[in-house]
């Protein structure tokens, strides 16, 4: 039952204890009510009896009977013989065997083929002389047969009882549950905003749900200030970085200007010149990545095609490719148009391409391939050295290097945080798929928009 929600576990344990309690209490039931009804059949067959004496009179020396005693008043049937067997008055149930001996003042159970009765003799002596016996008759299986009829009425509505509950059931633990959805639904909906703002706001509530739900909003207000925190100090590092960043450039542009350096000093102001340019390339993804946690970075969309876009970078780095002994091989489909952030979609082919260039191998493949399928499907597979299971999930990471060894100068980890953030803020999707030793597929999804289509048209 693991893979059913508390909801539906909820209304199946209610609809079983409602079940079994249901069947506890008919078995319970229809076994004392047995015995009641049994007991009750004894009892009325005593009253009749035993009452039947006052419709009997001794008139001129003869036994007067009133006609009371041939009604059959709650199933007893009531009937008169004298001390020889002889019936004299009264009547008999039909399938009753009327040879039956006497047995006075003993109640007796006397089973037929069909029917069962309970059979009580009593001694009646109105005259001495002529002593009567009166026989009361009454069908047990009478009595049963509506205990019975009770029983089927209560199994054909079981189904019906079975039913109720478990809507009832359902209705209590949506009822119940309700806060639990509330709370599914804020982490939802901060998980698609990136809105850490957000709360459960449950309001007052003793139990254990509003408790969690309580400690949930605190817990997601001191996220939120630790987030924010990480956020300003990211910002502000990089800010007071771009300055002196800035001045090491112009120093190095104007060594550099000099003629009168030496080749080797010239060298060494050019690698420096290097690493100074890839930091500040990092500084600038830093910070736009950080305007983008925090809501401010703008994108300037328009239509345009991505077609053309994507050749026109395939060209680019078919050469930096051969460089590494690697084919660049394309296929993409004309026509292919998106609205979208020009910029960012070039920065984001970027780093894929130099990705799959970095830790590729040589005379190795890369294949870049865009199409339409529903969406917009962009996919960059190459057969470099891979990455492991574990490490794949975290190559989003800001930072992360899977291998550092093969990493160019100026790989800083942000380029695949970057690809997923342009994804992202474009309402596309990126999945990485890859085996170590094999290579890494890249395959991005947009949608296609009605501005797109109507470009398209």
């Amino acid at each position: 039952m693991t893979h059913l929600s508390i909801k539906a576990r909820l209304t199946i344990l209610y609809t079983g204890m409602m079940t079994l309690l249901v069947l506890i209490v008919i078995s319970v039931l229809f076994a004392f009510g047995s015995q009641v009804i049994l007991t009750d059949t004894k009892d009325l067959l005593q009253e009749r009896v035993s009452s039947s004496f006052d419709h009997i009179r001794l008139q001129n020396e003869q036994f007067v009977y009133d006609s009371d005693l041939l009604q059959i008043e709650d199933g007893v049937y009531l009937s008169i013989y004298d001390t020889n067997g002889e019936l004299l008055y009264g009547r008999l149930p039909y399938h009753f065997t009327y040879d039956l001996s006497f047995s006075i003042d003993e109640l007796r159970r006397i089973d037929t083929d069909s029917l069962s009765y309970y059979v009580l003799d009593m001694t009646y002596l109105l005259d001495e002389e002529q002593p009567l016996i009166i026989r009361g008759v009454i069908s047990i299986t009478d009595a049963e047969r509506n205990l019975h009829f009770i029983l089927q009425i209560a199994l054909i509505l079981f189904p019906l009882f079975i039913l109720i509950s478990m809507i009832f059931g359902y209705l209590l633990s949506k009822r119940a549950l309700t806060p639990v959805t509330q709370i599914t639904k804020t982490v939802r909906q901060i998980q698609k905003d990136k809105d850490l703002s957000q709360r459960v706001k449950l309001g007052k509530g003793q139990d254990e749900i509003y408790t969690l739900a309580a400690t949930f909003d605190e817990l997601l207000e001191r996220i939120e200030k630790l987030i924010q925190r990480e956020r300003q100090f990211t910002s502000d590092v990089s800010h007071e970085l771009r300055t002196p960043l800035s001045v090491m450039m112009m120093q190095c542009d104007s060594l550099l200007a000099q003629e009168d350096l030496r080749v080797e000093t010239r060298e060494q102001i050019e690698r420096l010149q290097e690493r100074v340019r890839a930091l500040s390339s990092m500084i600038a993804q830093l910070l736009q990545l950080s305007r983008a946690d925090q809501g401010r970075e703008q994108l300037n969309k328009e239509t345009f095609s991505i077609s053309d876009l994507c050749e026109t970078i395939a060209e680019e780095y078919a050469e930096i490719a051969a460089e590494s002994r690697i084919q660049l091989l394309t296929q993409i489909e004309d026509g292919c148009m998106i609205h979208a952030d020009q910029m960012l979609m070039i920065r984001m082919l970027n780093n894929l391409l130099q990705n799959a260039i970095t830790y590729g191998k040589e005379d190795g493949h890369i294949w870049f391939s865009v199409y339409q399928d529903k969406q917009l499907i962009i996919k960059i597979k190459d057969d470099g050295i891979g990455i492991s299971q574990k490490h794949l999930p975290l190559i989003w990471n800001r930072f992360f290097q899977a291998d550092p060894s093969r990493s160019h100068f100026d790989s800083n980890g942000l380029g695949l945080s970057m690809v997923r953030w342009i994804v992202e803020a474009h309402d596309g999707t990126i999945d990485a798929e890859s085996q170590l030793g094999h290579g890494t597929i890249f395959t991005l999804s947009f949608p296609l928009n009605q501005k797109t289509i109507k470009e398209e048209l």
